[in-house]
């Protein structure tokens, strides 16, 4: 039995804005560090509601997670930046943090092209 899957012109309007956010998140953490990275979470924020009831809402919702639950990690980092000792435990923070962010991203984008919702 064959399954067709069959997406309305919202859904796939909402699945293209998302991507379009993954690739904004993906590209202003790479050339910024992060530093840009309210603009793509400001839109997040706007467009979440809009898909409530879709499978795109889970995108927006781990988008929004990432950026909050990576500033924490870079703050953490920081905070033991300060301290002599401290110092190659916060790069040790930073780098997996880094590496954290970037699968999340990657990670959501395929979910996202795969019409899978994401595990928030």
């Amino acid at each position: 039995m064959s399954q067709t899957l069959v997406l309305d012109h919202g859904l796939e309007d909402a699945k293209n804005f998302a991507r379009i956010m993954y690739v904004a998140h993906a590209v202003i953490f790479l050339c910024s560090l992060g530093s840009l990275s309210l603009v793509p979470l400001i839109f997040n924020y706007l467009k979440r509601p809009s898909t409530a009831g879709s499978f795109v809402y889970s995108h927006h919702t781990w988008m929004i997670r990432t950026f909050w639950f990576s500033l924490l990690w870079f703050v953490v980092g920081g905070a033991l930046f300060v301290t002599f000792i401290g110092i190659p435990f916060a790069f040790a923070v930073w780098g997996i943090a880094w590496v954290w962010y970037l699968y999340r991203v990657i990670r959501g984008f395929v979910d996202l092209n795969n019409n899978n919702a994401m595990p928030v």
